[in-house]
C-alpha cells in the first residue's frame, strides 16, 4: 500500500488516462441524480472583481481553498474504494478523482460511486471515509500558500467573512481549528444544512443572509466547479483556486480569475484596487 506522503507528492503529476468508467458515463449518472444549475459564465456582473466595490465581505470555501486537502481526500477515497472492490479493486486514478469526486457532496457521490447500494450501506462508507480523512488531516494538513497574508488583509480592512462548504460540519470544524481560524469566521455554513448543496447557490445565499450583506458587495474564493457555480449562481464573482482542479475547468465554470494560491501578484493587484475604492466609502459612511 503506497504511503500518504507518496500520494501527496505525486498528486500534481501529469494525469494517467485510466478511468474506472468513462467521464461521460459518470456525468450522466450525476446529472440523473442531481439537476445541475445552468449558469452562464459570460455575465458581465460576474466576470470582474472590480464590480463589487465597495467591498464588504469575502466568502471562503474550505477544502482546497483554505487548505490543500484534495491529496488527502484522494488518498482516503482510493484506499477505501479499493478495499470494497470498486471497479474490481483497481485503484482509482487522480483523473477520476478530479472529474468525478472532487467538490461533490457525499449524497451526490452515492449515485456516482454506488448506484446499486442501499442508502445505509453507502452512507456508512462515506462516514468511514470522512473519519479516515480527519485522522490524516490532523497530521498532514497545511494552509494554501499566502493564506496568512490574505487573512491579515481581510482583518485590516474590516471585511465581513464566512466559510461555506459541502463538507460535513465535523470536517469543517477540524480544518478551521487546525488553521487557528475559529475566531476569524463569523459563520460556517454547511451545505447539507441548507435546502440544497453546491452547485446550487443556497449555501452562499444563506451566508449572505446571515452576514446581512448584498451579493453586489461580496466575492468568493472556491476551488471546485460545483463551488464556483454556486457562488456565481448566488450573484457573486468567484476567484478559483487551482489547487486540485485544472484551471480550464474552473474558468469554464465561471471563475472571474483563476490563481494557484494567494501569493499571485494578479490577485493582489485587484485587492489593492478594491482597497482604494472601499476605504473612502467606509470613511464617508462614518
Amino acid at each position: 500500500m503506497p504511503s500518504l506522503h507518496f500520494v501527496v507528492s505525486q498528486f500534481a503529476l501529469p494525469k494517467i488516462h485510466l478511468l474506472p468508467f468513462s467521464y461521460t458515463q459518470t456525468q450522466n449518472l450525476y446529472s440523473a441524480a442531481i439537476p445541475r444549475c445552468r449558469i452562464s459564465s459570460t455575465s458581465p456582473r460576474h466576470s470582474s472583481l472590480t464590480s463589487v466595490a465597495p467591498l464588504e465581505a469575502i466568502l471562503f470555501d474550505i477544502d482546497g481553498t483554505l487548505v490543500d486537502s484534495d491529496p488527502i481526500h484522494y488518498y482516503a477515497f482510493r484506499e477505501m474504494l479499493q478495499e470494497v472492490g470498486f471497479h474490481g479493486g483497481a485503484p482509482i486514478t487522480e483523473e477520476f478523482f478530479v472529474n468525478s469526486i472532487s467538490g461533490k457532496h457525499n449524497v451526490e457521490l452515492r449515485h456516482v460511486l454506488f448506484p446499486d447500494w442501499d442508502v445505509e450501506k453507502a452512507m456508512k462508507f462515506f462516514d468511514d471515509k470522512e473519519a479516515m480523512f480527519r485522522r490524516l488531516a490532523a497530521e498532514e494538513m497545511k494552509p494554501v500558500a499566502g493564506l496568512e497574508k490574505l487573512i491579515k488583509w481581510v482583518e485590516d480592512n474590516g471585511l465581513r467573512r464566512a466559510a461555506v462548504t459541502n463538507a460535513p460540519r465535523s470536517n469543517a470544524d477540524l480544518l478551521i481549528s487546525i488553521l487557528g481560524l475559529e475566531s476569524f469566521f463569523e459563520f460556517v455554513i454547511i451545505g447539507s444544512e441548507c435546502n440544497r448543496v453546491k452547485p446550487f447557490p443556497d449555501p452562499y445565499l444563506k451566508a449572505l443572509e446571515e452576514l446581512g450583506i448584498s451579493s453586489e458587495h461580496a466575492f468568493v474564493f472556491e476551488d471546485s466547479v460545483s463551488g464556483i457555480k454556486a457562488g456565481v449562481g448566488a450573484g457573486m464573482p468567484v476567484v478559483g483556486l487551482a489547487t486540485g482542479n485544472p484551471e480550464r475547468l474552473l474558468s469554464e465554470a465561471g471563475a472571474a480569475m483563476v490563481i494557484k494560491d494567494y501569493t499571485e501578484p494578479k490577485l493582489w493587484a485587484v485587492l489593492d484596487g478594491l482597497e482604494k475604492k472601499t476605504r473612502p466609502a467606509k470613511v464617508a459612511l462614518n
